[in-house]
């Protein structure tokens, strides 16, 4: 006698402790599968956040660290930092506008290629294809919120020696913090990792501060 896939008895499947017909533990598998993907897409985000705040910490402390080291008055050297943040942030927003949307053309050249050759509907692609925009606002912010650790250790105080130890003091501490968080979104060991990015700080600050000292005292 012959049977039909119709009426072929599904297996059931146990999914937390509850007996579920086989359609929907296939609904439940893809919805994990989605979660999974829009994790791993928002944990990307998260990181290049972390290391544009990163590179604006450090950067922009870097430069206060070389103007203080030939200029004591707070005024140069929080100036230096403002026009560090604004170019820093501009340069890291055109960058990843140029890199996304470059990644853009490729995707929607290799959409329109399959399309072309299967046919179909390419709406629901479209809307995950990434954004430039997005991506160049996001990293400009990025920076921006790590250049601005340094400005507000300086804004406040008068005297030089404090004032650069200040910097250095709320640069370290956001060092270690940026350091752990990416540590720990890329599943790395946290204090290995923070002490990495702690010791890299120190010595940009440290490099740019005695060489723009040596430049300054011989007259250039």
């Amino acid at each position: 006698m012959e049977t039909t896939k119709a009426n072929t008895p599904q297996n059931p499947q146990i999914v937390n402790n509850q007996i579920l017909p086989q359609n929907d533990y296939h609904d439940i598998e893809g919805q994990n599968d989605e979660s999974v993907h829009d994790y791993s897409k928002r944990g990307q985000w998260l990181r290049a956040a972390v290391l544009g705040a990163n590179d604006g910490l450090l950067s922009t402390a870097s430069l206060m660290m070389g103007i203080g080291a030939v200029r004591p008055d707070a005024k140069t050297m929080i100036l230096t930092g403002v026009a560090g943040l604004v170019a820093g942030a501009c340069s890291m927003a055109i960058g990843e506008f140029v890199s996304v949307y470059s990644q853009y053309d490729v995707e929607v050249a290799q959409m329109k290629r399959e399309r072309r050759m299967a046919g179909g509907n390419d709406s629901g692609v479209r809307e995950k294809l990434p954004n430039p925009m997005q991506a160049a606002a996001a990293s400009a912010l990025a920076f921006a919120v790590g250049a601005v650790v340094p400005l507000l250790a300086a804004a406040f105080v008068r005297d030089y020696r404090v004032r650069l130890g200040a910097v250095v003091a709320a640069v370290s501490v956001a060092l270690v913090g940026f350091g752990w968080l990416g540590a720990v979104i890329g599943r790395a060991p946290p204090l290995r990792s923070a002490l990495r990015v702690l010791i890299g700080g120190w010595l940009a600050m440290g490099i740019t501060f005695g060489l723009t000292k040596l430049i300054g005292s011989t007259g250039i």
